[in-house]
Formats: C-alpha cells, structure tokens, sequence
C-alpha cells in the first residue's frame, strides 16, 4: 500500500553512541509537526531522517517494524513511530512517539473545526472550501489507483475490488460485512490458488545500507524487547483498562445511549477496521456518523476530509473533526460551552481511535523482534486490500457527486468545481504534484473565485 522507500545520502561509517529519551523526545516532537503527506509521505520522512541522518536505526530493522506495521489495521506512520520509540527507549518511548504524532495534529484540527462550524459561512472560509473540496474528491480517485494499481495483480482480486464496489454502492453493505467477506474470500483463495494471493513488492526487497546505526542489524535484541507471557499479559490488562475505565465513565455519568458514550464505541469498531488506510475506512465512518448517527451533514463530511488533508499527523485524525462537529451541534454541554463540547468530543473520539494502534504494537513488538522473522502479507490481508481499492473508488463518486452536485442532480452542474477538479487530477496525475502542493493551489483559486463573486 505504501510506496517502496528510495535509497538515499551516502553510506557513513560512524553510529552515534546513544540517543537519550529527551533527544529522541525533541525528534517525535518535531515530527508531528512536519508530517504531511499522508503515509508514504511520513514514513519516507522517518526513513530519511531516523535511517539516513541520525543512524538511530539501520535499515533493515526499520523495514522489518515496517512490515509488521503495515499487517496491522490502523495509520501505519503512526505505529511505526510507536514501535521505533518503543524499541529505543521501552514502553514511554513508545507512548510518547506515538502520542506526539497525533497531539499537533489534534489542537489543530480542532482549533481548525471551531473556525469551520462558527465561521464557515464567511466567504473568506467558504471561498477557501470551494477551492479544497474539488482537490479532495482528486486526491481520493489517485488513492484509489495507487492502491489498486499495487493491490489489484490478476483476474481475482481485480473480481474482490468489483464486488466490494457493487456491495457498497448498490447494495449500501455496511463496511465491517464487506471486510469479514473479504477475508473469507482471501482464505478460500489462497487455499485454491495460493500463487494470485500473494502480494509482491514488499519492503523487505529494498534493503539497503546506509552504515552503522545505533540500533544496527545485527544488534541484540534489548531486554525489554524480549517476548515474555507475563509482560503480554501486563499490557493486554493494561490496555483493557484503558479501554473499560473510559467507556465505564461515560456509561455511567451519560447513560448508554449519549453522543459521547456511542462515539467511544464507534470508533473503537472502525480503529479495528482500518486495513487499507484511512481513505478505507471513511466510507464505514460516513455509514455512522452521517448516516446513522447524524452527527454531521455529507457536505460536512468532506469539509472535514479537505480540513484533514491540510493538517499535518494521519489522515484518520479526520475522525476529530467528526466529533468536534458532532459535539458542537449536539450541544452537549448546553448553549453556552459550545466548543467545550466539540473539544471534549474530539478527544474522547482521538482516545477510542488510536488506543488499539498503542497496544498493537506494545503487545505484538516483543514477539517480532525476538522471531525476527519478514511478516507478509497473509491471504485474507491481500483480499482485504482489493477490498479497499472497491471502497475508496465508492468514496470518490460519493464526493465528486456532493461536489459536482451540490444541490442534487436536479439543481445544476458546477462546472467550475468540475475545472478545478479536473486540474487537480492532472497535477497529481500527470506532474506528479504533491499532495499539499495542489491543495494550497486550489484553494487560493477558491478565494479568487469567491473575491470575484463579491465584486460583481
């Protein structure tokens, strides 16, 4: 799913020492303020900086977290900032890598989601929306091909993408049933025809040098990362905990039913749904939030992804936005602590979202740098991923139409949507223009149009 990472910089001969907590702590710091680009972006960010200038960690341990990484559902970036911290400096090293490549992320898409539900109307803001939203539905048919285009190898996974896309759009099959059906087809298949269920192209093949690293190849595993029962019991407590407390709380302060209780169990569900990346899980996010939940309207929704495509930290972080919008709009905390409900609402929503991705990897970590061995991509992971390119394809429509038709089919085209739309494509199609690139691009073309409109 995420691109092969280039070989760059010379080879050096000299590894540093040691890497304190609070050098390292400076770095993850850094990070979650830096980190555009969704996961190819952000990974070949560590890669270089992490593998090629500080030499915290050779390339072949990087790939070999990576790998596990990418098996798991959930923002592979973040986990393996998670695990990179976790192996250098045990369990707070972990929590804090992890945490710090989200909280940046947070206070901005939150303060960004005030700005959006009290001054969205605005024509400065509305002017940039315009410009964005037409970007965004570009920017998710491009996820759709470079998913597919690594994903969909032969006749049957090209047949698991079509099925995904047919359940989902004609048949609205809510996205949980669509990944427990490709599983099972993955199953099936890779007991039928093992050879068109294995998915090339790992990370493993491109492996390289770059010298010595603190944490090198050959390095003994340390002793906090050594598999023990006893520790993998400590964290699934640990991790159950903090899991029951939160929910417990809500459950009994708000009763079962509340927005704050339901958004907990929500988003617990789609955190363990994740396979493919967050554009794959959107469509499942939208099912509840939009449709089922009402915490906010489909035109919102992109708002939100437009928003999350501009903020540094994982792409799911538009999950905050969902529920600062929910929060606010529910009035949970009356009229009069409007953004206090959107702000608490967030985080419980941020909490539920990425707590799996922390205990995946403190709980799994040991056990995969005691074997060693290269993870692959099991049968099921390899339909799921069809799966996905099907959904995100059903995702992409869903935008262009709200975009293109923003008043239904019956209320006109928008043809100058369609444009910026169509210039985008060509940007990040043909050019190759990054992704933040066109998106700056196309909203200040938004704030032209709108500056237009007002003086006409």
């Amino acid at each position: 799913m995420t691109p092969p990472i280039p070989p760059r910089g010379p080879a050096v001969d000299r590894a540093p020492h040691s890497v304190g907590f609070w050098q390292a702590f400076v770095f993850w710091l850094k990070l979650g303020f830096i980190s555009f680009g969704g996961p190819a972006g952000q990974i070949s960010i560590m890669h270089q900086e992490l593998v090629e200038n500080r030499r915290w960690i050779s390339e072949q341990r990087f790939l070999h977290a990576l790998n596990y990484c990418m098996v798991l559902p959930g923002p592979e970036a973040q986990q393996l900032a998670t695990y990179i911290g976790w192996l250098m400096h045990r369990t707070w090293g972990g929590v804090v890598a992890g945490v710090l490549f989200v909280l940046p992320s947070l206070l901005i898409l939150i303060g960004l989601s005030w700005v959006y539900i009290a001054f969205g109307e605005m024509p400065l803001v509305a002017g940039l929306l315009y410009g964005i939203k037409p970007a965004v539905t570009a920017i998710v048919v491009q996820a759709a091909h470079r998913i597919g285009s690594r994903a969909l190898q032969n006749n049957w996974l090209w047949g698991i993408a079509a099925a995904s896309f047919i359940a989902i759009f004609a048949a609205n099959v809510p996205f949980p049933a669509i990944v427990v059906g490709a599983a099972l087809a993955g199953y099936v298949g890779g007991r039928i025809a093992p050879e068109k269920f294995q998915l090339g192209g790992g990370h493993a093949k491109n492996s390289q040098s770059f010298g010595p690293a603190w944490i090198d190849d050959h390095t003994p595993t340390p002793a906090h990362a050594q598999f023990r029962w006893g520790r993998l019991l400590w964290v699934v407590v640990v991790g159950a905990l903090l899991w029951l407390v939160p929910m417990g709380l809500l459950t009994l302060c708000y009763g079962w039913n509340h927005t704050l209780t339901q958004m907990g169990w929500f988003f617990t569900k789609a955190a363990l749904l994740t396979f493919g990346g967050a554009y794959a899980v959107l469509p499942y996010v939208y099912q509840g939030a939009v449709g089922h939940f009402g915490w906010l309207t489909p035109t919102q929704m992109i708002d939100g992804l437009a928003l999350g495509e501009t903020t540094p930290g994982p792409l799911i972080m538009v999950v905050a936005f969902v529920g600062f919008v929910g929060g606010y709009v529910k009035a949970l905390f009356g009229a009069d602590a409007l953004f206090l409900a959107g702000a608490v609402a967030a985080s419980v929503v941020t909490w539920f979202t990425f707590l799996p991705s922390f205990l995946f990897i403190l709980a799994g970590g040991p056990f995969v740098e005691t074997t060693h061995n290269n993870l692959k991509f099991t049968a099921p992971l390899t339909a799921i991923t069809a799966a996905v390119v099907g959904v995100i394809l059903n995702l992409a429509l869903f935008f262009g139409y709200h975009v293109l038709w923003p008043h239904g089919f019956g209320g006109g085209f928008d043809g100058v949507s369609a444009v910026i739309a169509l210039g985008a494509a060509v940007a990040l199609f043909r050019f190759k223009r990054n992704v933040i690139h066109v998106i700056v691009a196309c909203a200040v073309i938004g704030l032209l149009i709108a500056w237009i409109k007002s003086t006409v």
